[in-house]
């Protein structure tokens, strides 16, 4: 019998934090270059000015991490995923400064969590918006523009049509 050969991790833990503990050094080193002293804990709570390019392979991780979460079930039908992996993505670069390779030893997880936050904001920022679309078109009166016998005053037949056709799609959701 044969054993099962072992998956692969899309991350590798051990790989993701000796990265991140690496650039954490570089970025306080540039720290101790430009002032001349240790960066205090203030200091990395603020977020440093001297923060160096963050290398491709923790940006590739953060990608992964970001496009991997986005196929849960609870992320999977959302039209406006990539919205949703570029805001988890900027705040893993945003937030970076405060991960503390001394504290936790799974970058996976940290950064994990601040992508799925990012993701709950986006679609709470996109709720928000499909709302207040919704009011501005119970204002404005839209069923008398969108008759139902599809008479239209509208000069361009095309661009009313796609119009109706976006409310419908909005309003069966």
């Amino acid at each position: 019998m044969t054993k099962r050969k072992r998956s692969e991790h899309y991350v590798n833990n051990k790989e993701f934090l000796a990265a991140l503990t690496k650039y954490r050094e570089d970025v306080e080193i540039s720290f101790i270059r430009k002032y001349g002293r240790e960066p205090t804990r203030e200091d990395r709570s603020k977020g440093w000015d001297t923060k160096s390019e963050i290398p491709r392979y923790i940006g590739e991780c953060f990608l992964k991490i970001a496009n991997h979460l986005s196929f849960k079930p609870n992320f999977v039908n959302y039209m406006f995923k990539e919205d949703m992996i570029s805001d988890g993505i900027e705040n893993c670069v945003q937030y970076i400064h405060n991960f503390d390779p001394e504290k936790s030893q799974n970058p996976f997880a940290y950064f994990t969590q601040i992508i799925h936050y990012a993701f709950l904001r986006r679609i709470q920022k996109e709720k928000r918006q499909l709302e207040i679309k919704n009011k501005i078109l119970e204002r404005s009166e839209y069923s008398e523009v969108f008759a139902d016998d599809n008479t239209v005053d509208i000069g361009n037949y095309s661009d009313y049509n796609s119009i109706k056709d976006g409310i419908h799609s909005k309003l069966r959701y």
